[in-house]
């Protein structure tokens, strides 16, 4: 059995703002174990983003934790203090983020960023810092690396900037790597080439991650186990090979049929329709039910919470029956469940 790394019990976050307070997290749990990597996807605003910030203890002004537990290798990081975070943050846990040219700091050489967490951290010297960094730079697969060391991030490319993220993520050994969508602004073999220098060194280091993206394609190359999330909540979690062929959420199915299927010729996508509702005033009932092919009288009060299953499997919608022979008489889904 996997060792448990992580595990996120009830978490809840709030965003203020000086007019409304939005719920951005809400009622989240989940396990992580050593060496995993877990997929969570849903349509942008829906608090995925959210989800690793405050795991990492990085929520924008305004947000606060207001519920819940994160608990990495048997310590509550929601106890710690703001020293003993940082402690974490950087040592144990890594983060990749979403847009690297404004995650770096522009004034800066890539390399003494990249040297900064084991100088902090690890108790390096200067030179063994940057010694250090170049190695990194050249896990990374950055060539020249002793030169490109005295680079700015403007210097670079949108490539290089994502692998200096991930030299600066993984420059202290952490046990955990956050990555938020770290592909979306890159071209496809990019792309490609990130995404296999991250299933490298987790082969490599035994490094665990949890990989945000809206990619199912991205999912099914990189994770064991995936989560979806919908207007703040998670409404699916289970194994990929068992969600990707057979969605037990009608919001999993209606993400799964939006995907293009180029073996086929369509003239249109097959988009969900309507709009996922507000988070500063939530609907009661089911938060998917308006945009749901499946709804019924009784989704429309009450709490759905996730329900698990003997398999490990979960989901929070109750005619999951519906949608689970929709899926199974979907072309779709049966061709993608056959490769």
């Amino acid at each position: 059995m996997t060792d448990l790394l992580l595990s996120v019990k009830n978490l809840r976050v709030e965003l203020a703002t000086h007019r409304e307070v939005v719920h951005a997290v809400e009622d989240v749990s989940f396990d992580l174990g050593a060496g995993q990597t877990l997929g969570i996807v849903g349509e942008s605003g829906c608090g995925k983003s959210m989800l690793l910030r405050a795991i990492l203890g990085l929520l924008p002004r305004g947000g606060r934790v207001t519920g819940g537990q994160v608990i990495f290798q048997g310590t509550d990081l929601l106890s710690l203090n703001n020293q003993q975070r940082r402690d974490v943050r950087g040592r144990s846990i890594g983060m990749i983020f979403q847009e690297p040219m404004t995650a770096l700091n522009p004034v800066m050489h890539v390399g003494d960023q990249i040297a900064e967490g084991p100088i902090a951290h690890l108790g390096y010297t200067k030179k063994a810092g940057r010694q250090r960094a170049v190695e990194l730079m050249q896990q990374v697969g950055i060539p020249d690396a002793r030169r490109r060391f005295r680079a700015y991030p403007s210097e670079l490319s949108g490539g290089m900037r994502q692998r200096v993220m991930i030299a600066i993520a993984l420059a202290c050994e952490p046990q955990l790597l956050l990555c938020d969508e770290p592909t979306t602004a890159l071209d496809v073999t990019i792309q490609d080439q990130i995404l296999k220098l991250l299933l490298h060194l987790q082969e490599s280091t035994g490094v665990s991650m949890i990989f945000v993206t809206h990619d199912l394609a991205v999912v099914s190359q990189m994770c064991q186990s995936l989560a979806v999330m919908y207007a703040a909540e998670l409404v699916e979690f289970g194994l990929v090979a068992s969600v990707l062929p057979d969605p037990t959420h009608p919001y999993t199915l209606g993400l799964l049929r939006a995907v293009p299927d180029f073996d086929k010729v369509k003239a249109m996508l097959d988009p969900i329709p309507g709009i996922p509702p507000s988070l500063v005033d939530p609907p009661e009932g089911c938060r998917f039910r308006p945009r749901c092919e499946f709804a019924q009288e009784d989704c429309a009060t009450g709490d759905f919470p996730l329900q698990f299953t003997e398999e490990g499997r979960a989901s929070s919608c109750i005619h999951q029956v519906l949608c689970r022979n929709a899926a199974h008489a979907d072309p779709v889904i049966g061709s993608r469940a056959a490769h």
